[in-house]
Order: structure tokens, then C-alpha cells, then sequence
């Protein structure tokens, strides 16, 4: 196992440096520069920039000089905690990250762990009960789970969250709470706003991966090592959780690589009609207003988090497999 383990961490470093590279390809992409870009912006709008300051900028981030050494400037930069600076927001690019990340990685996390609670039962008892009205009742839920796009599904929710309850559901705080220190009513306000985004992000994910598990269990249920388990006198419940369901588990255990960056391209969306503060509207209006180093530093970090959590995937479908690391 720690031989398997180490395998793929060794996987990982050329991965993140083909990463790397392929992010600074991407900020370089726009004609110019973004110190270019951050002084026409000024310019626009009627504002003046001391040249001193312009300077000191071009020579913080090699800006003129080779594409490698610019490379080599931003990501030791980047390995010290400076991702570059936002001309849009006039501030560094890891204080806006910073602010936002802890929010989204709780976001995606909870519903994360919402998807997983509801589809593992709901995709055993489909399996068992194949073809049952509780079979046709989760399916036709999930295909409507997998049919109706996140925003449209956070408009309605939100109309009806206002219209029949009372309540606002924008952002992740009421209003007399944003901005204010952490305390025990601050969480719960905060528990009280999150559960509408973690049930819209959630809901695509727990849709896919019911379909997946009831397919998965029941190339199972049937298989010879299944029929000779139940011919020995052991529980229906034992055999099918103890064996059937352990190998239909790979798909719920191998998510966890795809599954960060997928809520994330979900939560963007969902995000600017709920108002939330996360990396999605913000890495949304990066992209828009052609703010690169802010959105190279927000692709890097979910990129990298991508390849982590792929390496934990591979680890836990090891340990709950061991045909897979004997491959």
C-alpha cells in the first residue's frame, strides 16, 4: 500500500507542473499585460497611476523580460503566497481568494457530503427493489434532478423561499450579520442560508450518482460469490452490505477527484443568482473584465485541488479495493 501511495504522489508532481505551465499560458493569452491593462482601466475611468509604482510592478513580475522568467517570478511568488495582483479590484489576488475560498470549500464540501448521505441509500434500496413504485419514484426524481439546470432551480426556490415563507435567501448571512465577528448567532444564521445552495448544488451530483450505484448493484446482486454467500445462511442484509455493496462503493469513492472542481463549475451560476461569496462569481468576473492573474490564480487552485483530491480517491478506492493497487 505505501508503495502504491507513493506512486502517485511521484504522479502528482509532473502533473502540477503541466498545470502550472498550462495556467501561465492562459494569464498570458490577452494582448499586453495586465499592468497595461490595470493602466488603460485607470484611464477610463479618470484616474491617474505614479509611474513609480507602474515600474515597480513590471519589475515585481518580470513584466518585459522572457516568458520564462516571468514563469519563474510568478510561481515562486505564487510558492511565497503573492498570486499576483487584481487591477479590477486594486488589491493583491490572495486577499480576494483568501476571503472567499473558506465559504466555497465549505459549500462544496457539505454538499458534497449531502449527496453522498441521500444517494447511497436511495441507490441501494432501488437496487434491491427493483422495478418497485419506490424504484419508478426515485427515478423519475432523479431524472428531473439531472433535467433542471441549477439556476432555474435557484430562481424557484428563491420565489418561493420569499413568497410563502417570508424569507430572503440571497448571500450565505442576513444583513445585519455580514461584515460582523464570528458568534454562535452568526453560525446560525449562516446554517440557516446554506442549505438552500447546498441542496441546488447537490442535487445534480445525487441524481448521477443514485442511476450510477443502482446500476453498479445490480451487475452485482446476481454474480456467483452473491448466490454462494446467501446458500451458506447468511442475512440478505449482511451479504449485500458486506460484499455487493463494497464494490459498488468505487464510483462514490472515486468522485471525490471530479466531484470539487464539478461543484464549483456548478456553484458559479448559482452563486451569482443567490449572491454568494464565493470563487465562482468572483473567478466569473475575472474572466470578464480580462483580470488574469486573479483568475490564473483561482484556475491553479482548483486545479490543484482537483489533483488532490484524485490522489485521495486513488488511496480510498486502494484500501477498499485491493485489486486496484495490485494493477
Amino acid at each position: 500500500m505505501a508503495q502504491y501511495i507513493l506512486k502517485r504522489i511521484l504522479f502528482m508532481i509532473p502533473t502540477l507542473f503541466a498545470i502550472s505551465i498550462i495556467t501561465f499560458i492562459i494569464i498570458q493569452l490577452p494582448p499586453g499585460d495586465f499592468v497595461s491593462s490595470m493602466v488603460a482601466n485607470a484611464t477610463a475611468q479618470g484616474q491617474t497611476l505614479d509611474t513609480a509604482e507602474i515600474q515597480a510592478m513590471r519589475a515585481r513580475y518580470g513584466l518585459g523580460q522572457p516568458l520564462p522568467v516571468q514563469y519563474l517570478k510568478w510561481m515562486s511568488g505564487i510558492l511565497q503566497g503573492d498570486f499576483g495582483f487584481s487591477y479590477a479590484f486594486n488589491e493583491p489576488a490572495n486577499n480576494l481568494i483568501k476571503g472567499r475560498l473558506g465559504f466555497t470549500l465549505l459549500l462544496s464540501l457539505s454538499s458534497l457530503l449531502m449527496t453522498w448521505a441521500i444517494a447511497f441509500p436511495i441507490g441501494i434500496y432501488s437496487a434491491v427493489r427493483k422495478y418497485s413504485p419506490g424504484d419508478y419514484l426515485f427515478t423519475l426524481i432523479g431524472f428531473l434532478g439531472l433535467a433542471i439546470p441549477d439556476f432555474l432551480l435557484a430562481l424557484v426556490m428563491m420565489y418561493v423561499a420569499f413568497k410563502y415563507f417570508g424569507q430572503s435567501v440571497g448571500g450565505l448571512f442576513s444583513e445585519r450579520f455580514i461584515g460582523e465577528p464570528w458568534s454562535f448567532d452568526k453560525l446560525i444564521d449562516l446554517a440557516g442560508h446554506l442549505w438552500i445552495p447546498m441542496v441546488i448544488v447537490g442535487m445534480a451530483g445525487t441524481a448521477g450518482l443514485i442511476r450510477i450505484l443502482r446500476a453498479n448493484l445490480l451487475d452485482e446482486l446476481f454474480k456467483p460469490y452473491v448466490i454462494t454467500a446467501r446458500s451458506k445462511g447468511i442475512s440478505e442484509r449482511r451479504v449485500i452490505m458486506r460484499y455487493p455493496v463494497r464494490i459498488a462503493l468505487n464510483p462514490f469513492i472515486s468522485t471525490i477527484g471530479w466531484a470539487l472542481p464539478a461543484l464549483f463549475s456548478g456553484e458559479t451560476i448559482v452563486g451569482v443568482v443567490l449572491s454568494l461569496p464565493t470563487i465562482g462569481p468572483l473567478l466569473l468576473n475575472a474572466l470578464k473584465t480580462q483580470d488574469m492573474y486573479l483568475a490564473g490564480s483561482i484556475i491553479l487552485i482548483l486545479s490543484t485541488l482537483t489533483v488532490i483530491g484524485t490522489l485521495i480517491s486513488d488511496i480510498l478506492l486502494a484500501w477498499n479495493d485491493p485489486r486496484i493497487r495490485l494493477q
